[in-house]
C-alpha cells in the first residue's frame, strides 16, 4: 500500500514515515502543499495523510484541488481542533480527521479501516434511478435536462445509502461514517442533505423511518 505523508514538521513527518514503513507500507513524504499536489498528480496513492497547516498551499486548499479529480482516501492531521476547521475538512470531502497530538497506533488503525472499507466496496461507479444518472467517482449527476448541481457530501450520503440498500441507517451512523469520530454533533445536518437529495434528484426511493433514520428502498 502506498501512502503520501504531507507534513511540514520534519520530526513529525519522519516519525510517521518510519512507523508506517516498518508496518509494511510504501511511504513518500511531502513538505508543502504545492509539492503534495504535484506528487499526487504524478503517482497513484492508496491513502494520503494531510496536515492542515502547510507552506505554499494549506491542507484544505490541497484537499479542494484533489477532490476535483480524485477520491483517494484522505485523513487530515492538524493541531487545530476548532469546530470550523473540522467541519470545513469534512465538507471538503476529507475521509477522517485526527487532532495532534495523536497515537500513531490509533492513526494506523484509522488508515487500516479506511483501506479495508475501500477494498471491500463493490459499488458501481454509475448508479441510475429513473431518469437520473449519478457518477460516484466523478461526483456528478445528470437528469433529462442535463447536469444537476450536487455537493460532494450529498454524493457521499447517497453512495452510503446505495451501498446498504434496504437497511435503515440512523442519523448517528451516517454522521460517524462520513464525518468521523470528531464530528460536530448536528443530527439535522443529515436531514438537510437528505432533503436536498430528494429535491434535486427526485429520489422518492429514500424513505424516512420515523424515529430511526433513512433507507434506500429496493426498486419495484
Amino acid at each position: 500500500m502506498k501512502l503520501l505523508v504531507v507534513e511540514d514538521d520534519l520530526d513529525t513527518s519522519e516519525g510517521i514515515c518510519e512507523y508506517f514503513r516498518e508496518s509494511g507500507y510504501e511511504v513518500t513524504p511531502a513538505y508543502d502543499g504545492e509539492k503534495a499536489l504535484k506528487m499526487a498528480g504524478k503517482d497513484v496513492y492508496d491513502l494520503i495523510l494531510l496536515d492542515v497547516m502547510l507552506p505554499k498551499l494549506t491542507g484544505l486548499a490541497v484537499l479542494y484541488e484533489l477532490r476535483k479529480t480524485s477520491n483517494v482516501p484522505v485523513i487530515m492531521l492538524t493541531a487545530i481542533g476548532d469546530e470550523y476547521t473540522q467541519i470545513t475538512s469534512f465538507d471538503g470531502m476529507a475521509d477522517d480527521y485526527v487532532t495532534k497530538p495523536f497515537s500513531i497506533v490509533l492513526l494506523e488503525k484509522r488508515v487500516e479501516a479506511l483501506l479495508r472499507r475501500r477494498r471491500s466496496s463493490d459499488m458501481p461507479y454509475i448508479w441510475r434511478h429513473k431518469d437520473v444518472i449519478v457518477n460516484f467517482d466523478g461526483y456528478t449527476a445528470q437528469g433529462k435536462s442535463g447536469a444537476i448541481e450536487i455537493t460532494p457530501k450529498e454524493i457521499k450520503i447517497l453512495r452510503l445509502l446505495v451501498e446498504r440498500k434496504g437497511k435503515v441507517l440512523s442519523r448517528k451512523s451516517i454522521l460517524n461514517e462520513l464525518w468521523g469520530e470528531d464530528r460536530p454533533v448536528f443530527d439535522r445536518t443529515v436531514d438537510s442533505h437528505i432533503k436536498n437529495l430528494r429535491k434535486k434528484l427526485g429520489l422518492d426511493c429514500i424513505v424516512t423511518v420515523t424515529g430511526v433514520g433513512y433507507k434506500l428502498e429496493d426498486e419495484r
